[in-house]
């Protein structure tokens, strides 16, 4: 293989493990995984994010306190992502939509963009610096949870905010019966 082309796949690694690394922050946050969530910062990584200035472990612990005192679900959705890597550092601009199930049944949504500066330390990409820029959010029409009164919707598992969640069920498997529902026509 040429050189050329082991240094783009180098780099299209590199540019994997730093949105993986950005990714296990999402989950860990709305799964409320502290070791997932740390595992995306560096342990003297400073993050701004609203009020907050501080470390990850902090972060974590207001954050979670946050949401789980204003909210009964949130979904860090990541989006559009440049990556400029300069050696073992990286900036990376990651555009973000958080929804949030707030405990009064209104829906919160809110839109912005995570800048990060990472670097490649003992091999691994993580998150040195964080700044949160909040760019709008509203509120959303509430309407019930599509299915929720279906029987048996739940056997396969419900959303839980920790390890209970289905999504950790190592290997997932169905618990519902075959069901084909039939065709409603006008």
């Amino acid at each position: 293989m040429d050189a050329d082309r082991i240094a783009r796949l180098d780099a299209l690694l590199d540019r994997q493990d730093i949105a993986d690394c950005i990714t296990r922050f999402a989950r860990g946050m709305d799964r409320f995984d502290r070791a997932l969530f740390l595992s995306a910062f560096h342990p003297d990584a400073t993050i701004t994010a609203g009020p907050f200035v501080g470390e990850a472990a902090p972060l974590y612990d207001w954050a979670t306190g946050l949401h789980e005192g204003g909210q009964e679900a949130t979904h860090h959705n990541l989006l559009n992502q440049t990556i400029d890597i300069d050696g073992d550092s990286a900036h990376v601009e990651t555009y973000y939509l958080f929804v949030g199930r707030n405990r009064d049944a209104s829906n919160w949504i809110a839109g912005g963009r995570y800048l990060d500066r990472m670097e490649r330390r003992n091999g691994a990409w993580k998150i040195a610096l964080r700044t949160n820029v909040i760019e709008w959010s509203g509120l959303v029409p509430t309407l019930p949870l599509p299915f929720a009164d279906w029987p048996g919707i739940d056997a396969n598992g419900v959303s839980a905010r920790d390890r209970s969640d289905p999504s950790y069920q190592r290997p997932l498997v169905n618990y519902r019966p075959t069901h084909i529902p039939a065709m409603e026509h006008d």
